[in-house]
């Protein structure tokens, strides 16, 4: 991967948090790949799959609706080959009281989509 690919890739993954903090579904799912497959963080202790733009969709929607006060800020962030690694502190405010975790999501990259999220949290 020539180091063009390598940023394009963070160039790809950051939009992708720019519109997940957004809420912005639609410019999620220009980002995604048709048989993108995402892996939730819950429940443990493996997470829920999701295979498909359809399927991958209706997750996010759901998360959104359940947390729509919900933010990511990347504390770290790094690419090689297809992969982009992003150790993430998560943030949200449940019935007055903020909560947060930390956990990282590596993504696979492919024709400037992304295919895979796998997402991976601490506690």
């Amino acid at each position: 991967m020539t180091p063009t690919d390598v940023d394009d890739s963070l160039r790809l993954v950051e939009a992708f948090h720019h519109a997940f903090n957004g809420g912005d579904i639609e410019a999620l799912m220009r980002l995604i790949a048709d048989d993108c497959v995402f892996e939730n963080t819950r429940p443990p202790p493996d997470g829920e799959r999701f295979v498909g733009r359809v399927a991958v969709r209706s997750a996010w929607e759901a998360f959104f609706r359940r947390s729509p006060e919900a933010h990511f800020d990347i504390e770290e962030m790094f690419a090689a080959g297809d992969r982009c690694v992003v150790r993430w502190r998560y943030t949200w405010v449940r019935d007055g009281a903020p909560g947060h975790v930390r956990g990282v999501d590596i993504f696979r990259i492919r024709d400037g989509r992304i295919r895979e999220k796998l997402s991976y949290v601490k506690g």
